[in-house]
């Protein structure tokens, strides 16, 4: 029995520099060996965690780089630091929240754990472009009693992109996060990456409520990503 099987899914998707692949490893492996998050971990009523690190970008384009592994104390953490930093990160086209969350929820119902709490922590920088309805799969995900937290990355760094959206951290708190204690933590700069994982993760162990989203209220349009690809100029077919 763990306290939480955590899956953190991560956007590789072509809008994102090599750099920039390299902080996301560097920050989730930095966070997952951080004292307070280790601490955390042992706080827990079991003292046990178990995560699956993967990364993804379009509907069918999803590798896991860090299989489940338990943590349970300094040891284990190092080791999943180790398995994030012992090979370069690759990026891959287009950008489908919906199917990271549906990569994710098979990982959480096939990896025989028993969990108190089950949860996806998604991070990206661009709306659902590919793939069925992020609501709508949210929604799914969420009626089978899982949390999905969100990490919007509002960076403008990478490439410049034509799919970018400047409210994404409202469209994550609309059609992206959802279940019990569900939050997000917008990034605005890649220098608080490392710690908005950090902070990030504390809260999702400690199960405790935050009140770290953003909400535009009835009406937000969550196919915006969509309709933005639907509109593309030509030229950016190969993108995101």
């Amino acid at each position: 029995m763990v306290d939480v099987a955590l899956v953190l899914a991560v956007d590789v998707s072509l809008s994102m520099s090599r750099e920039e692949l390299v902080i996301q490893r560097d920050g989730y492996a930095a966070a997952l060996t951080d004292r307070r998050v280790l601490d955390a971990i042992a706080g827990g009523l079991h003292g046990r965690i178990a995560v699956t690190y993967v990364e993804w970008a379009g509907q069918t384009s999803q590798t896991v780089v860090v299989p489940w592994t338990v943590i349970a104390g300094e040891d284990d953490a190092r080791a999943v630091a180790g398995m994030l930093t012992a090979s370069p990160p690759t990026s891959a086209r287009r950008t489908s929240i919906s199917g990271a969350l549906g990569f994710a929820r098979d990982l959480l119902a096939e990896s025989g754990l028993r969990a108190l709490r089950r949860v996806i922590d998604v991070s990206g920088d661009g709306p659902n472009n590919q793939g069925a309805r992020v609501d709508e799969t949210r929604d799914a995900v969420t009626a089978e009693g899982i949390t999905v937290n969100g990490l919007p990355l509002m960076t403008n760094g990478g490439l410049t992109s034509s799919f970018s959206i400047e409210d994404l951290d409202v469209y994550y708190s609309e059609c992206v996060i959802g279940g019990p204690g569900a939050f997000m933590i917008p990034v605005n700069d890649w220098s608080q990456f490392a710690e908005a994982v950090r902070r990030k993760l504390v809260i999702e162990l400690a199960g405790t409520p935050p009140v770290l989203r953003a909400g535009a209220g009835a009406g937000y349009d969550c196919e915006i990503g969509e309709k933005m690809w639907r509109n593309r100029p030509w030229l950016w077919d190969d993108t995101r």
